[in-house]
């Protein structure tokens, strides 16, 4: 019988006996345990025979130091494993010295069968024995859970950070900032994800909201305002351009964060208000009278000589007409008489 077929068979065992509710059976796992140790596991049978988990579930059920003992000193050794570097000569040091632990109380349990027959003394004396062994196998079982969670816990520092920024990830713990990041993340989401080698909706989220937070310094109500106008304007599906150049980065988050709505308005919207001026602009401008070109008269102002005058008749009748002038270069208006 191979290795791998031997460990199937002790593992089938030590299940039945997992299951076993009145913890009987413990002085047979404790021989299974023994012959597990001996074996030549590599992590090729760990692996298919999955003998770990059920060592472990044996480690929880029973109620005898002896088990618990070397069941945690075969777990430790078999991490090792799944770790990627060989069992150490530690490790072979702390198993030959919990078999030994456990070989010796097995002797002194005998011992102390016989001793209870003749007198109470040496009874008293074994059973303080058995205290010491058993509080001894556990404190080297709480050593091995220590290194074995601080090796756990070194592996999970080591590990890659995810790629996705989720609140927890994020260096402020205000629900309105929070809140606000994700409308913002949600609004570069119209056009679906954006193109790859571009920073994420989230990311760019949180750059444009710590912009806005860092010209305010509080979450009142200008620095809402200003929050919500970036999301109308990110949102809007008739400016694309204003969206497109914050997530390729030709708009910075700083910038943006300044940006008033005539500058982040759409071209369609840009064109249209300047038409609107301009209408506003011809209809405020008074009438003029069609005067008479000239260039006898120079401008006192930019010194052209092209001009445009009238003569009106402003006071009685025989007194000299009054010339109104204006530069036809510049705007500048003057009178004599």
């Amino acid at each position: 019988m191979n290795v791998e077929e031997e460990v199937f068979r002790i593992q089938k065992k030590l299940g039945k006996m997992t299951s076993q509710s009145d913890g009987s059976g413990q002085e047979q796992a404790l021989d299974l345990l023994r012959e597990l140790q001996r074996l030549n596991i590599d992590l090729d049978i760990l692996t298919k025979t999955r003998i770990g988990m059920t060592v472990n579930e044996l480690r929880k059920c029973s109620k005898d130091d002896e088990v618990i003992s070397l069941a945690k000193s075969l777990i430790k050794s078999w991490k090792r494993f799944l770790a990627g570097t060989p069992p150490s000569k530690d490790g072979s040091k702390d198993s030959s010295k919990s078999s030994s632990k456990s070989s010796s109380k097995s002797s002194s349990k005998s011992s102390d069968g016989g001793s209870m027959g003749t007198g109470g003394s040496g009874g008293g004396g074994t059973a303080g024995d058995k205290a010491n062994g058993s509080s001894g196998g556990t404190g080297g079982g709480t050593g091995g859970n220590k290194k074995d969670y601080d090796r756990e816990k070194e592996s999970k520092s080591k590990a890659p950070p995810s790629s996705g920024m989720s609140s927890q990830s994020s260096n402020t713990t205000d629900a309105v900032r929070l809140k606000c990041r994700e409308m913002l993340a949600n609004a570069l989401r119209v056009d679906g994800e954006p193109p790859e080698g571009c920073q994420t909706p989230e990311e760019l989220g949180e750059e444009l909201e710590e912009a806005i937070f860092v010209e305010f310094k509080n979450t009142d109500m200008r620095y809402k305002n200003r929050v919500r106008s970036r999301v109308a304007n990110l949102k809007d599906p008739k400016n694309p351009s204003l969206r497109a150049n914050f997530i390729s980065g030709a708009i910075t988050a700083q910038r943006l964060a300044k940006m008033t709505s005539e500058e982040m308005a759409s071209d369609e919207m840009k064109h249209l208000r300047d038409r609107f001026v301009k209408e506003a602009i011809n209809d405020a401008q008074l009438a003029t009278v069609q005067g008479t070109k000239t260039d006898l008269l120079k401008c006192g102002k930019c010194k052209k000589r092209n001009c445009t005058y009238n003569q009106l008749q402003t006071r009685s009748a025989d007194e000299p007409m009054t010339t109104f002038v204006m530069c036809n270069e510049c705007g500048h208006r003057w009178k004599f008489c």
